[in-house]
């Protein structure tokens, strides 16, 4: 039997009405199958959004994840620190599959070498630092908002030009965090020929 008839073979099989169960059964099956995908396809995004996949490639572990190291948001005070999920990832459910949709073209990346030297990783960072900042423009800088929220911010323990910053800028909209803090958690790329 050739393969196009084992093809017909099996879309005649789906085309055709039971004869073995009912669809009682099938409606029951098709349940369990949707919550078995629904499940695993759940746990595979969680995975996706930890930090140890995140620096699991050596692009990422050698050197933006060397460089958050030296920050607050790594290591400060109090013992809360921002993972990559937090400021790379949304967390509502429908823009972190946006996300994780437009971040699949990283894999090309990976494929391709892109970033797999330190080298070629700096003479792309420019690029890859525009991308995040035009993002997070884009959205009023959510991922920093989710954990920073300026109705909590404390303007006694800031400076002066601070406190007439935030106020002037966060409460007008005119501006967002990114557009003050760019390289707050990583190193500024050589700003030559950047925007904004």
């Amino acid at each position: 039997m050739g393969f196009l008839a084992r093809l017909k073979g099996y879309w005649d099989l789906l085309n055709s009405p039971s004869k073995y169960f009912s669809l009682s059964f099938l409606t029951f099956g098709g349940f369990v199958a949707g919550i078995i995908f629904w499940g695993g396809f759940n746990t595979a995004l969680e995975v996706t959004n930890t930090e140890t996949f995140c620096v699991s490639c050596h692009e990422m572990r050698d050197n933006v994840f060397q460089e958050i190291k030296s920050t607050i948001h790594y290591s400060n005070r109090s013992g809360v620190r921002a993972t990559c999920p937090d400021c790379h990832v949304p967390h509502e459910w429908t823009d972190k599959i946006a996300r994780k949709m437009e971040a699949s073209k990283e894999v090309w990346g990976k494929i391709f070498g892109t970033i797999s030297t330190r080298e070629k990783f700096l003479a792309k960072r420019l690029e890859l630092a525009q991308h995040e900042w035009d993002r997070l423009k884009a959205n009023d800088s959510l991922e920093c908002r989710n954990c920073h929220e300026f109705e909590s911010m404390d303007f006694t323990t800031q400076s002066k030009r601070a406190v007439q910053q935030h106020e002037r800028f966060l409460t007008s909209r005119e501006k967002t965090c990114i557009d003050c803090h760019k390289g707050i958690a990583h190193q500024l790329p050589a700003m030559a020929g950047a925007g904004g």
